[in-house]
């Protein structure tokens, strides 16, 4: 038991009702080696990951891997789209991929594309949920995504909401690699972040890079997981089933 999780653990042991926490791990198409080591531990624990998949970087060999992960019973796989081919257009300003420098047509264009990709791969494996690259994009953004039938965004809970019908926005609250000040937060603040998170109302989401977690990284992840999927406050869950949580059941009539 690792002391950085302390503030963690105090937090899960006063709360009141079940925290619900997902993982979301950023990036999937660089760095394989990384990303299944990244897997091996979430397999280790039985924990839920839902890998935001970079549509042009997913090749045939990574897509077949990934399908048959899906299917071994100690995993719990979730994959969705991030964004494009993770390109920064911004001219000025904070990067991103969907931002103010492209218009509608174009993000529609690129999204369209994206999913046509990935579900030509990865067919009904694929969510219909959306991971903007940086976690930044536009309104524009969010009315291509509800008009091509996704059902979710995902960015950090720092962004303000769009409040599109028909569109949830399911956060991250930490992001592995927080930094304050320009410097990253050692791992003492980092479970004193996560403590934090973790008494507010929504879920804890917590964002990962695997393309840049060497063997450190990822034994911190085991640790932190080691803590939510043994701890009796903790309901670890996919996306799609804190979406489907939060979604509101439609009354019939007859």
């Amino acid at each position: 038991m690792s002391a950085w999780l302390d503030p963690l653990r105090g937090a899960l042991d006063a709360a009141e009702a079940p925290v619900t926490v997902f993982i979301r791990d950023d990036d999937a198409g660089w760095d394989d080696p990384g990303l299944f080591a990244l897997l091996d531990v979430c397999d280790r624990y039985d924990a839920p990951i839902d890998l935001a998949v970079i549509p042009t970087e997913l090749r045939p060999e990574l897509a077949d891997a990934l399908l048959a992960r899906r299917v071994d019973p100690f995993s719990r796989l979730g994959l969705h789209q991030h964004g494009y081919c993770h390109a920064n257009h911004q001219t000025e300003g904070r990067k991103c991929e969907f931002g103010a420098a492209r218009s509608r047509q174009a993000q529609h264009e690129d999204i369209s594309e994206g999913r046509y990709l990935l579900h030509a791969q990865l067919g009904d494996a694929l969510d219909p949920f959306f991971t903007p690259p940086w976690n930044r994009c536009t309104a524009d953004t969010a009315d291509v995504l509800v008009e091509l039938g996704f059902t979710v965004l995902s960015r950090d809970s720092t962004a303000d909401p769009f409040g599109i019908d028909g569109l949830l926005e399911v956060v991250v609250q930490v992001d592995w690699f927080a930094s304050r000040k320009g410097q990253r937060l050692d791992r003492a603040e980092l479970g004193q972040l996560l403590a934090e998170r973790a008494t507010g109302p929504a879920p804890l989401g917590v964002m990962l890079h695997h393309a840049v977690m060497d063997e450190s990284e990822r034994a911190g992840v085991a640790e932190l997981l080691a803590v939510l999927t043994t701890h009796p406050n903790v309901a670890m869950r996919a996306m799609a089933q804190v979406a489907a949580a939060r979604t509101p059941i439609k009354e019939t009539t007859t």
